[in-house]
């Protein structure tokens, strides 16, 4: 698909959106809203529960270096731990943007110790505005510099399944 078709497709998607007002969080009793998410960084799937139990399972891609604890800004790695997701971005980069609460204290202790700093903008995002690589490269491989990326019609059940401060945890 062109780069123009992809803005225009873009576009007619989140004036949609916007048009019914659904890049806000919407009620349980329009759609099921998790009450927590669940990262499994080596299945690379995200999952969203309610009440304990899984209810939607989505595939990721992850930071270029996947493997371990993100520890210093640049690193390239998804942290691990438990987050929250503490607000949106419906004009990111990325197709929307849901930022992760990385660092936490301990997160800032850590890097502190080592003399580094603990990088931030950790974000679950669909796929970029502006593509550099193919389409076939975005679902195939961990391509973030550590964010959590999805699809882009993932990241519109995301956004909608989710609330404000939702919990999140990031597992290895």
């Amino acid at each position: 698909m062109s780069l123009c078709r992809q803005k225009i497709n873009r576009a007619i998607v989140l004036a949609g959106l916007l048009g019914i007002g659904w890049l806000s969080p919407v009620s349980a009793d329009e759609f099921p809203v998790a009450d927590s998410v669940i990262i499994e960084k080596a299945a690379r799937k995200l999952y969203l529960l309610q009440d304990g139990e899984i209810f939607r399972t989505f595939d990721i891609a992850l930071g270029i270096q996947p493997d371990g604890d993100k520890t210093r800004e640049g690193d390239f790695r998804t942290p691990e731990g438990r987050y929250r997701l503490d607000r949106r971005n419906p004009n990111s980069e990325f197709f929307l943007s849901i930022h992760v609460s990385y660092p936490n204290q301990q997160d800032r202790r850590k890097a502190r110790q080592k003399g580094v700093e603990p990088g931030g903008a950790i974000m679950i995002h669909g796929q970029p505005n502006v593509p550099t690589k193919s389409e076939t490269y975005y679902h195939t491989q961990d391509w973030t510099n550590g964010c959590i990326a999805v699809s882009n019609s993932d990241m519109i059940d995301i956004w909608l399944m989710t609330g404000e401060n939702t919990p999140i945890e990031i597992r290895p």
